[in-house]
């Protein structure tokens, strides 16, 4: 991450240093999210604990050692870069000085800041974060996390990264942890792609159904980064190595929704050539319908064997049901082998995920004595 910083310094003080102090790095549509948050809480008292001692994106970086409020600092993507050192990862540590719990919370989607993960648990900063690039690339960089927080015992909170903070991770884990043992997994894990194929109904052009999605801001810019299934192939891997399966990054199968042509295309000519997914979505949806069924953009685990793609599925299947983006996970265990435990909820949005990233650092203080769980 690229930046130059600015210290900001408070007055002098005699108060003692904050039991837990944040970095936010990120400050884009969730990290402001995560802002606005963090200042609720502060108001509240529920987050008295919880100082912001660092914030920054790639243009601009604060620190202070006395803390940062949040609401001066929701700005922050819009401020012009100011004079100063650039700070590089590396000046984080300075920020989080002191013998008290330190948390970094990664609100971006930075391949180099995930590449950082490991680095900073193994030197007992907890990490917290809704990246996928961490756990859901490389089983290299998986394992290394892994370990470097198991040395250390720092922490590694990844709620935010599959469902938005939904307890999907939690219930694998602890499914687990009580000596259950994961047989599958299936699930909708885009609410973009969930509330695509909510809305679409064979009639109107499937194109046009994108377009609405990416204004109302269910997509990214470019659509094809939710339509290829790239986003769901990384969260599947997490999951999957959660539960007990440790694939390699190119073990899944992906179905992509994107033509080859398509594909190709220039960013700015794309909104001209998305009628390409028109037929091919058209033929899939009256199958579908001829059969009674539904489509659904799937991701599945089972028997060692993961793939991510469109499936056509019955009416009254687990994972069917819900409305607008929500997310839909099935479970099947040695406990749920007949009827797999099913949780669903909202698994997108920014207030979700910053709500996600801030009840994990919330846990980390708690487990770390600085606030009590009373």
């Amino acid at each position: 991450m690229s930046a130059r910083i600015a210290a900001v310094h408070a007055p002098r003080s005699t108060r003692r240093f904050p039991e837990v102090r944040l970095a936010l790095l990120g400050t884009g549509t969730v990290g402001t999210a995560v802002l606005h948050r963090l200042a609720a809480l502060q108001d509240e008292g529920h987050g008295a604990v919880l100082s912001l001692c660092y914030a920054g994106n790639s243009r601009f970086a604060a620190r202070s050692a006395d803390g940062l409020c949040p609401r001066t600092m929701t700005g922050l993507a819009t401020r012009p870069v100011r004079g100063g050192e650039p700070p590089g990862l590396a000046r984080i540590d300075d920020a989080l000085c002191g013998q008290v719990p330190r948390i970094v919370l990664d609100a971006t989607a930075s391949d180099a800041v995930a590449a950082q993960h490991a680095g900073w648990l193994s030197r007992g900063i907890h990490v917290v974060t809704a990246c996928k690039l961490g756990q859901g690339t490389s089983l290299q960089r998986w394992r290394a996390i892994n370990a470097a927080s198991q040395s250390a015992g720092s922490h590694y909170g990844d709620s935010a990264t599959v469902g938005a903070g939904l307890p999907l991770l939690r219930s694998i884990r602890d499914l687990r942890a009580g000596g259950d043992r994961i047989h599958a997994v299936a699930g909708v894990l885009s609410g973009s792609l969930a509330w695509l194929f909510n809305h679409y109904d064979g009639k109107r052009p499937f194109s046009g159904f994108v377009r609405d999605a990416r204004d109302a801001g269910y997509t990214e810019p470019d659509p094809r980064e939710d339509l290829s299934g790239e986003d769901v192939r990384r969260k599947l891997l997490i999951l999957a190595r959660a539960a007990g399966v440790e694939l390699e990054a190119d073990a899944v199968e992906v179905g992509s929704l994107v033509p080859p042509d398509l594909a190709q295309v220039e960013a700015d000519e794309l909104d001209t050539r998305l009628q390409a997914l028109d037929r091919p979505l058209r033929e899939r949806f009256a199958e579908a319908y001829r059969r009674g069924e539904k489509l659904r953009f799937i991701a599945r685990l089972q028997d060692g064997r993961a793939r991510v793609g469109l499936e056509s599925l019955a009416d009254d299947h687990p994972l069917c049901g819900g409305t607008g983006t929500d997310n839909r996970l099935a479970i099947w265990s040695d406990r749920y082998g007949t009827q797999p435990l099913v949780i669903q909820g909202p698994g997108a949005g920014a207030g979700v995920t910053a709500a996600a990233l801030l009840d994990d650092a919330l846990r980390i203080a708690a487990q770390s004595g600085a606030i009590s769980t009373r």
